[in-house]
Formats: C-alpha cells, structure tokens, sequence
C-alpha cells in the first residue's frame, strides 16, 4: 500500500539515517544486511528525487522574479 505513496524528504531521509546507523553499528547476517542497504538505496534514491524537483522549483521562481525584476528596470 505505501509502496506506491512516496514519503515526504524528512520522512525518507530520517528512515534513511536510521538505515545507515544500523549497517555501521551493528553486526547483522549478510541477508539481512542486504535488505537495508537495499532500502536504503531506494530511500536515497527517493530524496535525490524530491530535492531535485525542489531545486528546479527554486530555479523556476528565480528565473521568474529575475524576468519581473529585469522588466521594471
């Protein structure tokens, strides 16, 4: 069900923390290990994603406040 919802970038990213701590202070099974650093891998993937949109949104409204402010000079 909320495979097909993405979370939030804090949601995804506090997930994604929680990932990596569990790889670097932990001692798992190989299998296990692979699991999260798999889910970790789409997490990142995910927050790569929305700050890339973020990004193009503040690249959208600059551009767009430089063309109002460059019409009025």
């Amino acid at each position: 069900m909320t495979d097909q919802s993405t979370p939030s970038f804090e949601t995804a990213f506090a997930s994604l923390q929680q990932i990596i701590t569990q790889l670097e202070n932990t001692e798992l099974p190989l299998e296990e290990a692979l699991k999260l650093y798999e889910e970790g891998k789409r997490l990142s993937d995910i927050c790569s994603q929305l700050l890339e949109t973020a990004q193009l949104r503040v690249e959208t409204l600059s551009s767009t406040t430089s063309s109002v402010d460059g019409e009025s000079a």
